[in-house]
């Protein structure tokens, strides 16, 4: 049972799957700092300055001035801009993975099946593809 288990764990499909892992989760990071330092900040400085990842509403019905604030105060709080920010990322990730996903398909090579043997039209036996002649009923119109 321990020999079965090693070579499970040693097949490629054990090992590409932890790369999966370990890729996408650095995949996703990247395209977070993408959303984050990229794309919300030209965003927030055509909708009049609005820095996304400060917009939260606190529900303790105190004010604050930062999201640091908030936090260090401890107060429970909707964090909208932050939700923006993850909600963009998820749907760049989506995006790209659906693109990856797609190319993969298009360059896998189907395995094609060419039969080597037909049907003879008459006794209905099987017969090489390059046969001339039935070798069952003696068929010429193969």
């Amino acid at each position: 049972m321990l020999k079965e288990f090693r070579d499970f764990l040693i097949k490629g499909n054990v090992v590409d799957m932890a790369v999966g892992f370990i890729f996408g989760a650095a995949f996703a990071t990247l395209i977070k700092s993408l959303v984050t330092n990229v794309i919300m900040p030209p965003i927030g400085l055509l909708l009049g300055r609005v820095d996304f990842s400060q917009l939260f509403i606190s529900l303790d019905g105190n004010s604050y001035a930062t999201l640091a604030d908030l936090e260090k105060a401890g107060a429970p709080a909707i964090k909208l801009g932050l939700f923006v920010n993850d909600t963009i990322s998820f749907v760049i990730l989506g995006f790209v993975m659906f693109m990856f996903i797609k190319s993969y398909n298009k360059l896998k090579k189907e395995d094609v099946v060419v039969s080597k043997t037909k049907v003879c039209s008459e006794c209905a036996m099987e017969i090489p593809v390059a046969a001339k002649k039935c070798g069952h009923c003696g068929n010429t119109a193969v």
